[in-house]
C-alpha cells in the first residue's frame, strides 16, 4: 500500500463507523466545499484542502510523499520526538521504518483538534438531548481546547521527522468511531442490568483484560457496582476530547442513568456525580489500542508489518 492508501483507508473507516451517519457526513463535506468557494483567492491559499473530503481534522498525513510504499510501520498512541529517533534506530536492526503512525493528534491535526468535537452535539442528540442545547454547550468548550492547543509546540514530532526523513501520519477520531461502534454492540448483545455487568463484559475484551493486568483497566469513577444501569450513553469515546461538564445534568433529565467513557477529568466526574449518573470509564490507552487494532489488522492482511511503540497494546484479530 502507498501512504495515501493507508490515508485514504483510515478516513473510509472512520466514516463507516461514525456515529452520525454517512448521510451526515456528505453534507457536511458538501458544506465545506461551499465554503472554500465561497473565499476569496487569498483566503483559499490558506484553506486546509484536507477538510474537502476528510472530515476528520485531527488525522492528517503529517510528513512523507503520498506516493511512497509501505512495508513496515512503526506505531504508538502517542509519538513524539524520542520514537521518531526510535524508528531512526530500527535501522541498526536491520527494521527500516517506512511510516510512523500516531493515534493522537500532532502537528496541524492537533492544532485543529478542537474542530472535531461538534461530532458530540450530534452523539448526545441520539442520546435524547435537544440540538440546541448540545451545540450550545459545545461551543463554550469548543473555544476552550482551542485556545488550551494553541500555544502548544504543535510540529516537534513532525520536524524531527522531516530531518530524519521517515513518513509521518495520525489517525485519532476514525480510529475512536471504531472503539465506540465495537463497544456499543458488545453492550447491546450482553444487556447489562447492574454496573458490574458492564466492567465485565469490557473485561472479556481482551485490551482491556490486558490493561487490567498493567492496573489500568476498566473502572468505576461514580455510582455503585450494584445498581440499575438505566439507559447507557456512550459519550465520553469519540469526538476529539472530553466535552462540556455542564452536559451531566441535561443528559440525566433525559433518562441517561450509566455513561460509559474511556476517561473523564475530576470536574466532569463530578458533575455526574452530582446529578447521580453511574461512570465506567474503560481506560484511555486501552481503548486507543483496541481502535487502533481494528484499523491496524486491515494494514496486515495487505501484507505490512506492524511494529508497536508507545503503550499500543497489539492484540489481532
Amino acid at each position: 500500500m502507498t501512504l495515501q492508501q493507508i490515508y485514504n483507508l483510515a478516513i473510509q473507516m472512520g466514516i463507516q463507523k461514525d456515529p452520525r451517519g454517512k448521510d451526515r457526513i456528505k453534507k457536511l463535506l458538501v458544506r465545506e466545499k461551499e465554503k472554500f468557494k465561497n473565499l476569496k483567492k487569498d483566503e483559499q491559499k490558506e484553506f486546509d484542502k484536507e477538510r474537502l473530503f476528510n472530515p476528520y481534522s485531527d488525522t492528517r498525513i503529517l510528513y512523507g510523499s503520498p506516493l511512497k510504499k509501505i512495508k513496515r510501520v512503526l506505531v504508538g498512541i502517542d509519538i513524539g520526538v524520542s520514537e521518531v529517533l526510535l524508528a531512526e534506530k530500527l535501522k541498526e536492526r536491520k527494521k527500516p521504518i517506512d511510516l510512523i503512525i500516531s493515534h493522537h493528534p500532532l502537528g496541524k491535526a492537533l492544532a485543529g483538534l478542537d474542530d472535531v468535537m461538534h461530532l458530540q452535539a450530534d452523539l448526545l442528540a441520539s442520546y435524547g438531548v435537544p440540538i440546541n442545547i448540545a451545540e450550545s454547550l459545545l461551543e463554550r468548550r469548543i473555544s476552550e481546547v482551542a485556545r488550551t492547543v494553541s500555544p502548544l509546540n504543535h510540529n516537534r514530532p513532525v520536524d524531527a521527522a522531516k530531518l530524519l526523513d521517515i513518513a509521518l501520519m495520525c489517525i485519532h477520531a476514525p480510529v475512536d468511531n471504531q472503539v465506540y461502534q465495537f463497544v456499543k454492540k458488545k453492550i447491546n448483545q450482553n444487556k447489562p442490568e447492574i454496573v458490574e455487568d458492564i466492567l465485565k463484559i469490557l473485561k472479556d475484551i481482551l485490551e482491556y483484560k490486558e490493561a487490567a493486568l498493567l492496573n489500568v483497566g476498566p473502572k468505576l469513577f461514580t455510582g455503585r457496582l450494584e445498581r440499575r444501569v438505566g439507559k447507557i450513553a456512550l459519550t465520553e469515546i469519540t469526538g476529539g476530547t472530553e466535552g462540556s461538564k455542564d452536559i451531566y445534568e441535561k443528559l440525566s433529565q433525559v433518562g441517561i442513568g450509566t455513561i460509559l467513557g474511556v476517561h473523564m477529568e475530576e470536574t466532569h466526574r463530578e458533575e455526574a456525580e452530582k446529578h447521580h449518573i453511574n461512570v465506567v470509564i474503560a481506560g484511555h490507552i486501552a481503548s486507543d489500542s483496541l481502535g487502533m487494532n481494528l484499523f491496524l489488522d486491515k494494514l496486515e492482511k495487505q501484507g505490512i508489518e506492524i511494529i508497536p511503540c508507545s503503550g499500543l497494546i497489539r492484540i489481532k484479530r
